[in-house]
Formats: C-alpha cells, sequence, structure tokens
C-alpha cells in the first residue's frame, strides 16, 4: 500500500493523438512537421521516468526536510534537490519548448504540459523553481531589449540560470496598483531598484548559481495605478561577477510546498534592467503570468492524477467487511468521479497547450488568431477549475484511506496539503472567474466562446446528458451577456458559477472525446457533472 507514481502515458498519448488529433495539426505547422507521435511518445516515456525515478522519492523527505534560510541570507533546498535540478538541466527538459535559436529543442508546449503535469505530481515543491522558467523566457524573448537577450536568454532558456517573478507587496497583494517598489533611472542605462516583495517564489535557493528576478517597480514619473507599472530585469548577480544589492530576508513556514523557499526579498539600490516600454510593465509581464497561469492549472491536474491512482491502488488492497474497499459503493462512486474528471480535465489543459501552439506556429494566420483567441478564453478557466479539483478531489479522496489518511507517510495528506495553494497564487480563482466574465466574455460580447462552442458541439456525438449543457449554455448567455452590458452588480456577483458552468460544460466536450477513444466516462459525467453544471447555470440565470 505505499505511495506511488505511474505516469498515465496511455491516457495522455489517447489525449494528444486520438481525441486532440495533435500529431495532424502538428503537420500543419512548420515548426513542428516532422514531428509524431512516436517520437512524442519516447519524450514523454522519458519525462516520467525522471518524474517518477528522481523526482518523487524525494517529495515525502522535502517536505519534512523544508529550506533552511542561513544567517547571511542564502537558501538551502532540502536534500537531494540540487542534483535532481542538475539532471534536470542535462536532460534538456527546461528547453523542451523554446526556439533553437536561443538553444531550445523547438518542441511543442503540449509536449511540455504533459512534462509539467507530471513534474507537479511527483514532487510539486521541487517544480516550483524550474515552473517559472518558460514564462521569464517568452517575456524576455518578447520585450528584452537585444543586449538583455544575448546576455540572459539562452542561459534561461537551458535552465542554467533560473528566474523569479516579484509582483507582490505586503500592501498590494492581487490589487498591484498599490504596488511601491521604485526604479531610479541611471546614466548608463540601467534602473536602480529599491522596495520589499513578498511572496517570491524561489527568490533564493541554491539550484542556479544565478537568479534573475524580474520585478515590477515604479519610474520617478510614473501614473499612479497599474498604468505606472515597469518591469525591470534584476539578477542575483551581475555581468561583471559582483552580487546585486538584493537579500533575502526570510523564508515562509507553510501550509504545503514546504520544499519551495518562499521570500521576503528586499531591494536595496539593486541594478536592473528595463525590459519593454516604460509604464507597460503590466503587459510584458502578462507573459509570464499567462504560462503561469497553465502551469498552475496542471498542478491541480497533477494531484488529481497522483490521488486518482493511488486511491484506486489503496482501494483494491483495502479490505473492510470481507471485500475491499473498492467495491463498496460509496468508494466506488468517488473513485469513478475522481478518474473521470482528472481525464477530463488533462483533454481541456493540453487543447488549451495546443491552442498556444497553433496560435504561435500554423501556417494560417486566421488559425493562429483563433486559436489565440480561445488560449485566452481556457486560461482561466484551466487555472480555476483545475486546481479547484486539484485540492477537492484530493481532499475527497484522503477519506478513503480513512484514519491514515491524515498520517504523513501514507501520501495523501501532503497532496491535500501542496494544492490548496494552486487555487490563490497567480491570481486566485475568484480573480479567475472575474477575468473571464469582464475581459474574455463581455469584452466582445460572447463571440470568441460561441465560435469555441460551434466548433465543439460538432464533435460532441448523441449523448443527450452531455448536450443539455451546451443547450444550457446557449439559453442564459445571451441574457447574461445582455444584462451585464448594462452594469450593476450582476457580472461579479455570478462570475464563479459562470466559471464553473462553463467549465462542466466545456468538460462535456472533452467526456463525448474521451468515450469516442475508447473511454467509459459518459454515465459517471452525466450522474455527477452534468447536474452540478446545471445548478451553476440555473444560479447565473437566477440572477439575471
Amino acid at each position: 500500500m505505499s505511495w506511488g507514481y505511474e505516469a498515465p502515458l496511455a491516457s495522455m498519448r489517447r489525449v494528444i493523438d486520438e481525441v486532440l488529433g495533435a500529431p495532424a495539426l502538428w503537420a500543419e505547422c512548420p515548426a513542428f512537421a516532422e514531428l509524431d507521435i512516436d517520437t512524442a511518445d519516447a519524450v514523454l516515456q522519458e519525462a516520467a521516468r525522471f518524474a517518477s525515478e528522481v523526482l518523487q522519492p524525494l517529495n515525502g523527505p522535502g517536505d519534512l526536510a523544508g529550506c533552511v534560510r542561513e544567517a547571511d541570507g542564502s537558501v538551502k533546498t532540502p536534500p537531494g534537490f540540487r542534483a535532481a535540478y542538475q539532471a534536470f538541466v542535462q536532460g534538456g527538459w527546461p528547453a523542451l519548448p523554446c526556439d533553437p535559436a536561443w538553444g531550445g529543442q523547438g518542441l511543442p508546449l503540449l509536449l511540455d504540459a504533459a512534462l509539467r503535469e507530471m513534474l507537479d505530481a511527483c514532487n510539486h515543491g521541487w517544480n516550483m523553481y524550474p515552473d517559472l522558467l518558460h514564462g521569464a523566457y517568452e517575456t524576455l524573448k518578447h520585450h528584452g531589449s537585444d543586449a538583455l537577450k544575448a546576455r540572459y536568454l539562452a542561459k534561461i532558456a537551458s535552465g542554467e540560470w533560473l528566474a523569479a517573478m516579484a509582483l507582490t507587496e505586503p500592501q498590494a497583494g492581487s490589487d498591484l496598483g498599490q504596488l511601491r517598489t521604485r526604479a531610479e533611472p541611471q546614466a548608463d542605462g540601467s534602473l536602480r531598484i529599491s522596495g520589499s516583495k513578498i511572496f517570491i517564489s524561489g527568490g533564493e535557493h541554491d539550484l542556479t548559481d544565478n537568479i534573475v528576478h524580474l520585478v515590477l517597480c515604479r519610474l520617478p514619473d510614473a501614473p499612479a495605478g497599474t498604468k505606472g507599472l515597469s518591469l525591470a530585469l534584476v539578477p542575483k548577480w551581475l555581468p561583471d561577477g559582483s552580487r546585486n544589492a538584493m537579500v533575502c530576508d526570510g523564508i515562509e513556514k507553510k501550509m504545503g510546498i514546504k520544499a519551495s523557499a518562499t521570500c521576503a526579498m528586499r531591494y536595496e539600490g539593486a541594478t536592473g534592467w528595463l525590459v519593454g516600454e516604460a509604464n507597460r510593465g503590466l503587459a510584458a509581464m502578462f507573459l509570464m503570468m499567462n504560462s503561469a497561469r497553465l502551469h498552475v492549472g496542471l498542478q491541480g491536474l497533477g494531484h488529481q492524477e497522483m490521488a486518482a491512482q493511488n486511491a484506486q491502488r489503496y482501494a483494491e488492497e483495502r479490505v473492510q467487511m470481507g471485500k475491499p474497499i473498492a467495491q463498496h459503493p460509496a468508494v466506488r462512486r468517488t473513485l469513478q468521479r475522481l478518474r473521470t474528471y482528472t481525464e477530463a480535465q488533462r483533454v481541456l489543459a493540453y487543447r488549451a497547450a495546443l491552442a498556444l501552439d497553433l496560435a504561435d506556429h500554423h501556417r494560417d494566420e486566421a488559425v493562429r488568431a483563433r486559436e489565440r483567441r480561445f488560449a485566452a478564453l481556457l486560461t482561466p478557466v484551466i487555472k480555476a477549475f483545475c486546481t479547484h479539483h486539484g485540492f477537492h478531489g484530493p481532499a475527497e479522496a484522503l477519506g478513503l484511506w480513512g484514519g491514515y489518511g491524515y498520517v504523513h507517510e501514507y501520501g495523501i495528506e501532503q497532496t491535500v496539503r501542496d494544492a490548496r495553494i494552486a487555487m490563490i497564487y497567480e491570481g486566485t480563482n475568484q480573480i479567475q472567474a472575474i477575468d473571464l466574465a469582464q475581459r474574455k466574455l463581455l469584452a466582445d460580447g460572447g463571440a470568441a466562446l460561441t465560435e469555441l462552442l460551434d466548433g465543439l458541439q460538432a464533435e460532441l456525438g448523441e449523448a443527450a446528458g452531455l448536450r443539455r449543457l451546451f443547450d444550457e449554455a446557449r439559453a442564459v448567455l445571451p441574457a447574461w451577456l445582455a444584462r451585464c452590458a448594462q452594469g450593476g452588480a450582476t457580472l461579479l456577483d455570478t462570475a464563479d458559477d459562470l466559471l464553473h458552468a462553463l467549465a462542466l460544460t466545456l468538460l462535456a466536450w472533452a467526456v463525448a472525446r474521451l468515450d469516442a477513444a475508447g473511454g467509459a466516462h459518459t454515465p459517471v459525467f452525466e450522474r455527477e457533472g452534468v447536474p452540478e453544471g446545471l445548478m451553476h447555470w440555473s444560479r447565473v440565470r437566477a440572477a439575471l
């Protein structure tokens, strides 16, 4: 009954190949034209080996050991973490989706998403360190000067140097307009950064020699609020080899992901350089934040997979009242729900990653534009919905272990603790719901969502129960849009229910596609997901 992980490679391949038809779409992207499913499968097999053999054994011990801040402000990660990270870099994993021009492998984000799911399932705390790399790479690639790209981009792409995202301040959590960190221009074109940040994941550690901070700050003449934020690149070590004027004041003692160094950082006139335009830092940072939000959704997916497979194994072995508890109806229902929701969310998360690939690389501009719209819609849904179930799914599964589930050595209690933070950081799930309602649906009158629903409904098949969610979406959304366009509190009052209703509608499509590929999830989803989705749609309707 030991805790362990077996990567769901068959499910991953089925989703990539049969459900999403990714290989045929890769053929329409010049950058991926030579990639086939067997090559992709070989990449994922090797990723699975690294995750299960290298990372998973470090997860429980790393949770118990945590990180240690030394008197000089340096931070030591748990035993084995540095060696694991060196193996990760030597294997070329950070560079997987990066441009070959900067030392990357040029593979799709879809494969990187599957890799991230496995890393998070096996060791969320460890994966907090490299999880920001791709977002930092994209931000610097699109907004950095030629000099900054030449100095930093290849080292970030390879993982030789890690990155940190420094947004939050004590008085400014989700309200970034209150940020006070100052940036004073210098005669040589650099900036002098002064201020304090909190909750900075990987702000200080011993995994890499250098850490590249991307810091939101204000120039002297900046307007108030978010329109006055700039973005600066502030490295731990400067190009001349000297230590920059930045220090870790402390690391947080947290509920979960204890192996991740969550730092309070102080910048004491630290040297940095502007990334992108002055007072346009938030726009530049959104490239990093959007990447991070997809990765956070994958954290929720990884936790669900870990909980689902270990709960299934335990329930098949644990005998009570003369038979394995997996045969008891209440337990069987929990297992079926957890498995169905996990596999359906994998379809949805991978579809978002595929959308990002097609938006960047498809040869047809019309397809690129369409996929950009779909990616923008799906990102907040995946971040909020997958992390919601990434916590609540394992929390429900914990009960299958009874009292043993509350004990550290059985594994599930750490999964529950680690998963909870994903509902909060990178924008709370409530903020994701507002983003979806206001910036994605109301902004274009629901045009992109209608386009997405039209395409998905055509693939839905004949399951009447699943179609009910699409019918309800089409009935409620026009009235919701009309009411919200008039102003008032309707949008904020309904945003959470709207996000969950839409997520469950999209999951109905995912379940139908899975079952067309040989699954058996429709009866479970019609019993569990359809009533839940209709409940959320009814709440939206009631507010109109």
